[in-house]
């Protein structure tokens, strides 16, 4: 039976938009498939890891009925990133077997029964619903996703708390060694509540998400919740935990200010990344009247110094940092200025936009 006649692009970047998620190599083999379903002139795609679930549909046109089967979804990823534009295809439903036609290409994949495909559903009962543009979540989690942690025993620390509450909606993540915040406000008036999602789920929306107005619908139950965007539907299980009380970790009091073009320090900071010692990569910052300096040094006794013109009269500071913990932050928040204030070289240091409370990055200091 021909499942689907259609062009090569039409089949292509809804499973690209769900094919993320897909493990290479797993222990219940239907899962490193993708489920396709016809019904009509509608196409839906299904993939999950149990932990998410990503659904999309386009419409195709050709096709001689209903059906559903899971195949390889790198596979047939694979096989139709490799054809040229515009080709059309067939895929031919034969024996257990899904054949992919192209002009004179042919490929036989293997399948897997659909009705065998998990599939994670939603209880609606106990839901609370809030809607906000793609392009503000977007920037709502890169402002704050590179601090999460990775791989850490404290299993709550390898995800993103959002935090809704009434107009606002907040995002935080940290790994115990810096800490990001930032904060959007949203239609509404909702009751407090906190998720933590899980690392993969943010770098997914992160990868999926598009800068544009087009509305994010998100639906929170007990310990799942529901991204709905364009023809794309995320479900993804939260993680069981309590988050720290990031408000604490926030330095309430700091004396020593200085406000600093965002592009001059970062290449100044590219520059003397170069030569810090690569396990550790620590750099110096040396604050003084009207200069601040970066200096840093590597296992070979290599060694860099920058210099920046700085309006500043505050303490003399010398202090030490993981370079890569501060590009990552200079790296995710396109302003023209940062204001960076500190109290001594043992406290944390905070990173701000100036005329912005909206963001906040909290960075410890390291011995070097």
């Amino acid at each position: 039976m021909v499942l689907i006649k259609s062009q090569r692009d039409t089949l292509l970047a809804p499973l690209q938009s769900v094919s993320g998620i897909v493990e290479r190599r797993h222990t219940l083999p239907i899962l490193s498939n993708v489920l396709l379903e016809k019904k009509g002139d509608r196409l839906t795609l299904l993939a999950t890891d149990i932990e998410i679930q990503i659904t999309t549909a386009t419409d195709v046109a050709g096709g001689e009925g209903d059906g559903a089967v899971t195949v390889g979804a790198r596979k047939l990823q694979e096989i139709l990133r490799s054809l040229p534009d515009a080709t059309e295809i067939s895929l031919v439903l034969e024996d257990k077997r899904l054949q992919v036609k192209a002009g004179k290409s042919k490929f036989s994949l293997q399948t897997l029964p659909a009705d065998d495909f998990p599939r994670m559903t939603i209880t609606e009962g106990e839901t609370r619903k809030f809607q906000i543009t793609q392009r503000a979540f977007r920037q709502l989690l890169s402002k704050t996703q590179y601090s999460m942690a990775a791989q850490d025993v404290r299993y709550y620390l390898n995800g993103l708390l959002l935090l809704v509450e009434g107009k606002e909606l907040r995002a935080v993540a940290t790994d115990g060694h810096r800490l990001a915040f930032a904060s959007v406000e949203i239609d509404g008036d909702l009751p407090r509540q906190e998720m933590i999602l899980p690392r993969k789920t943010v770098l997914e929306l992160n990868r999926l998400l598009v800068d544009s107005d087009e509305p994010l619908g998100v639906t929170v139950a007990q310990n799942q919740v529901r991204f709905s965007f364009g023809s794309v539907v995320l479900v993804s299980k939260l993680i069981d935990g309590k988050f720290p009380d990031y408000e604490r970790v926030v330095p309430a009091t700091l004396k020593n200010h200085v406000t600093i073009g965002r592009l001059t320090l970062m290449q100044a900071m590219n520059r003397a990344a170069i030569l810090t010692n690569e396990k550790f990569r620590g750099v110096r910052v040396i604050l003084g009247d009207n200069s601040l300096k970066l200096m840093a040094a590597n296992a070979e006794q290599e060694e860099a110094q920058e210099e920046i013109e700085v309006a500043y009269n505050g303490d003399a500071i010398d202090v030490g940092f993981n370079v890569g913990y501060l590009l990552d932050v200079l790296n995710n928040i396109h302003t023209d200025e940062i204001q960076w204030s500190f109290n001594d070289a043992n406290s944390s240091a905070l990173i701000t936009v100036p005329g912005n409370d909206r963001f906040k990055y909290v960075v410890m200091p390291m011995r070097i």
